[in-house]
């Protein structure tokens, strides 16, 4: 398999929505805890192969926000390291598809989409405090 074939997630719930997604060519074919999700097309940091991988929707005027939460467990998601190792990347919404960078926020930038992330799934509050790491937010914003 070369770097730029597509690995499907070692996750059955993920490679089941990855599935759903594409094969309806619209990311509302799948939910995750009953809610709307993006579908994020990124590379990994190790391998350099192509991962998907479904995030809940959290949007503000556009701008998209991923959420690195885990359900509150001890360790970063694995898109996270794929994020931090390469930061451009294909977002889809609904049926569109383009080409964002992905930038992690801290301070006062964070604390308001931290509102927004917890207004739309109110849980992430509760993954927060399960975990000694903060939550890491990033911003997809459209290259």
């Amino acid at each position: 398999m070369s770097a730029d074939e597509y690995e499907p997630s070692p996750e059955a719930w993920v490679r089941d929505q990855v599935e759903a997604i594409e094969a309806a060519g619209d990311t509302n074919a799948a939910q995750v805890m009953d809610r709307p999700v993006v579908l994020m097309t990124t590379r990994g940091a190790k391998s350099g192969k192509i991962r998907k991988v479904p995030v809940m929707r959290v949007e503000h005027d556009g701008t998209f926000l991923a959420v690195a939460s885990k359900g509150g467990a001890p360790e970063h998601p694995q898109w996270y390291h794929n994020l931090i190792a390469h930061p451009e990347l294909e977002l889809m919404v609904d049926t569109e598809r383009w080409t964002v960078r992905a930038r992690r926020i801290e301070g006062a930038e964070r604390a308001e989409w931290w509102e927004r992330a917890v207004a739309a799934y109110p849980p992430y509050a509760e993954y927060q405090t399960k975990t000694d790491r903060e939550i890491p937010l990033f911003v997809l914003e459209r290259v």
